[in-house]
């Protein structure tokens, strides 16, 4: 693998790149000026058709990184078959990438579909038969058009693996690979991904050929964002939130929990305490959460509760806080998380829980920033209230199954 210095480049444009004239319309149509580094590294190795390992945090840039040279490639040449396939974890990641396409091709006449779960498959179907060029699809569904024979993937020329980590945490790698069986041999592979685990390392070896492996991003968090830890028993947590929000100017926020049952209980704690907020976990039906994550973006839902895994896909720059509710388990998932606020030469503020059992995540997050977070507490809140005698799921809850008559 080659790897390519970040430093000592002469900056760049978007015109540097030789785009046909309609892409770079579009381009600043959309208002952007100058290619983020994960563009202006990646942009030129893809045009020359080589496959390219990319390392970047969600909100570098990294679509566009893609999308650019592949429509490039796309606008000359045969239409109405499949001839770029991009595959994403996530339905809201899908969306996102898909709508990134249909900006950056307008006038071209080129056409991008979704495939994802959660929407009649019908609908996708029809949009397949009148013909398209770029398919986004998550891998699930897309192994359902593959059995139904309803998509011909045999003429596809570029091939995108988009936040290939969260593929493996979300236990999708071994449908990637029956994917990748229905694709020509011969083609170019684009694979991206936060971070590397062994299993994408393994992944990149068998489907990338010499790659260019490319690196974007810090070991540290940008130094727009603030961050805190406040310790607080655990029984104390969903309390001391809703304390911190009172006392918090804020635009949008997004909080982080672990699971789905936390990110549903602690929208639901919110809301009755005042706030417009709503949860985004994988149990909610697809027009549900669409609405939540349109109404983070208008504005009307000011606090979103996710999980990492539903959280793929929000690109929102106003995010103004983003408060660990849960401490992640890993140092590369905490720097992900507080990336999304801090960004568009804005401030941002990162608060994190922390309870006495999360001393291990503290010291490694604390090693790799190579100092000590500040630790707040706060005057006013009452952190020696004793747990309720009765907590869900204990032995006093448990009521016997009343025997029928």
């Amino acid at each position: 693998m080659t790897y390519i210095p970040l430093f000592g480049t002469p900056p760049v444009n978007f015109n540097s790149f030789h785009l046909d004239p309609i892409i770079l319309a579009n381009i600043h149509e959309l208002g952007y000026i100058t290619p983020t580094p994960i563009q202006k590294e990646t942009i030129p190795h893809i045009q020359e058709g080589k496959d390219v390992m990319g390392l970047a945090q969600t909100g570098t840039g990294k679509t566009a990184a893609f999308a650019l040279p592949i429509i490039q490639r796309l606008i000359n040449g045969q239409r109405g078959r499949v001839r770029a396939l991009v595959i994403a974890p996530t339905r809201e990641l899908a969306q996102q990438i898909h709508d990134a396409f249909v900006h950056l091709t307008k006038t071209t006449k080129l056409r991008s579909v979704t495939l994802y779960g959660g929407v009649n498959i019908n609908t996708q179907i029809k949009h397949l038969k009148q013909g398209v060029e770029i398919v986004v699809a998550c891998p699930g569904r897309l192994l359902d058009h593959l059995q139904q024979r309803t998509v011909d993937l045999s003429h596809v020329e570029v091939l995108v693996l988009d936040e290939a980590d969260q593929m493996f945490d979300m236990g999708f790698l071994p449908d990637v690979r029956k994917i990748l069986r229905f694709l020509p041999k011969k083609r170019q592979t684009l694979l991206f991904s936060a971070t590397m685990p062994d299993a994408i390392h393994q992944l990149a070896t068998e489907v990338l050929h010499h790659p260019v492996k490319i690196k974007i991003g810090q070991v540290a968090p940008a130094t727009s964002v603030k961050q805190a830890l406040f310790p607080v028993p655990q029984h104390l947590k969903t309390e001391l939130l809703i304390h911190i929000l009172h006392q918090t100017p804020k635009e949008s926020v997004l909080v982080f929990t672990r699971t789905k049952h936390n990110a549903k209980k602690v929208a639901l704690k919110l809301e009755a305490a005042g706030f417009s907020s709503a949860s985004l976990q994988g149990n909610l039906s697809q027009n549900r959460r669409l609405a939540a994550m349109n109404g983070f973006r208008d504005g009307s839902i000011q606090i979103l509760v996710a999980t990492d895994i539903a959280a793929r896909g929000i690109d929102v720059s106003s995010i103004s806080h983003v408060i660990n509710y849960d401490i992640p388990s890993t140092v590369e998932a905490y720097i992900h998380r507080i990336g999304r606020t801090g960004r568009a030469a804005k401030e941002g503020e990162a608060f994190t829980l922390i309870t006495e059992d999360n001393q291990s995540e503290v010291r490694a997050i604390e090693r790799v920033l190579g100092s000590k977070l500040e630790q707040r507490k706060l005057e006013d809140f009452n952190y020696s209230k004793t747990a309720p005698a009765r907590t869900l799921g204990s032995a006093a809850t448990f009521k016997p199954r009343r025997r029928k008559r």
